[in-house]
C-alpha cells in the first residue's frame, strides 16, 4: 500500500517566502512544514495498492486544462483561530476547471468526488497543544499575517505523488507529472 495525492507544487520563489513566514512562528508551539515540500493538494487519494498507479497515470494524462496564474497570499487556519490545527496560505486563482478535471478523471477508478468545497491552500504548520496565553498570541500573529502576499506563479503542471510518513516528517516522491 502507498499513500498518494495529486498536487501543484509551489514555485521556488514562493517557497523562499514561506521560509520568511516560518520565522514569524518560531516561538510558537507549532510544527513547521518543510517549505521545500510546499504544495497545493488538488485531491488526496489516501492509501491504495500499487497496481492502481498505472491507471491513475493514464487517467491524469487525459486531463485537458489550460495553465493559469495564482496569487499565493493570506495566512489562515483550520478549523478556527480559537483552535488552530493547521496554519495555511491561500492560493487564489481559477482552480475550478483543474479540480473538476481531476475529480472526473479519477472517479471511474474508484475515487469518488469530494463533497466539500475545494479550498486551494498550502499547509505551513500544524498546531500543538499549548497554553491559553500562547493560543491568544498565536491567533494575533495569524491575524497580522492575514494579508501577507507571497507572490504570483503559473500553474502549468500537476503531480501525482507518493507520501511516505517518517518520524522526521513526510517524504514525497513524484510518480507522474502532467503538463497543462
Amino acid at each position: 500500500m502507498i499513500r498518494t495525492f495529486i498536487a501543484v507544487d509551489l514555485s521556488s520563489e514562493i517557497r523562499e517566502r514561506i521560509k520568511d513566514i516560518h520565522q514569524q512562528f518560531a516561538s510558537y508551539a507549532v510544527r513547521l512544514v518543510n517549505p521545500d515540500l510546499a504544495h497545493i493538494t488538488i485531491k488526496f487519494l489516501g492509501d491504495m495498492s500499487e497496481d492502481k498507479v498505472g491507471p491513475i497515470k493514464d487517467a491524469l494524462s487525459r486531463i485537458h486544462c489550460s495553465p493559469f496564474d495564482i496569487d499565493v497570499e493570506g495566512i489562515g487556519v483550520f478549523p478556527n483561530l480559537g483552535y488552530v490545527r493547521v496554519i495555511w496560505v491561500s492560493a487564489k486563482g481559477d482552480f475550478r476547471e483543474l479540480h473538476q478535471e481531476v475529480e472526473a478523471a479519477l472517479n471511474p477508478l474508484g475515487f469518488p468526488p469530494d463533497n466539500r468545497k475545494f479550498t486551494a491552500h498550502a499547509t505551513l504548520a500544524r498546531g500543538k497543544e499549548t497554553s491559553k496565553e500562547q493560543k491568544k498570541s498565536l491567533a494575533s500573529k495569524i491575524s497580522q499575517l492575514s494579508d501577507a502576499k507571497l507572490g504570483r506563479m503559473k500553474v502549468d503542471c500537476i503531480r501525482f505523488k507518493k507520501s511516505t510518513l517518517t518520524p522526521n516528517g513526510s517524504i514525497y516522491d513524484t510518480l507522474h507529472e502532467v503538463r497543462l
